[in-house]
């Protein structure tokens, strides 16, 4: 069994900055990619962030020139540093793990972690 657990979600002031933690171990293959998935009560769940092993990175337009993805590949663990918070990056995080190589053949998420932006 594949397990992914993400960390370091909660609340903060618009402006403010969070860093989310995934790690994901277990049966794993080859990684294909980690990334960062949100979503908000009653919206469609969306790509904030992913990171394909072979190098790059992909950001959501909202979060570009706030959000930084990183990895560290000893650890298989993702980051995600959130800068300037605004009240709509509200949601639950998700962490996505995708594995196989050369193309991904298998998915996995984590269970969530909740950021919420208010003053």
């Amino acid at each position: 069994q594949v397990q992914v657990v993400e960390s370091g979600g909660g609340l903060v002031q618009p402006g403010g900055s969070l860093r989310l933690s995934c790690t994901a171990s277990g049966k794993i293959s080859r990684l294909y990619s980690m990334g960062w998935y949100r979503q908000a009560p009653g919206k469609q769940r969306e790509l904030v962030a992913s990171m394909p092993t072979n190098g790059g990175t992909n950001y959501a337009d909202s979060v570009k020139g706030r959000f930084t993805i990183s990895r560290d590949n000893a650890k298989n663990t993702v980051y995600l540093q959130m800068n300037s918070l605004k009240p709509e990056d509200t949601a639950i995080y998700y962490c996505n793990v995708r594995t196989g190589v050369p193309l991904p053949t298998a998915e996995y998420w984590g269970q969530g972690t909740q950021v919420t932006v208010s003053s």
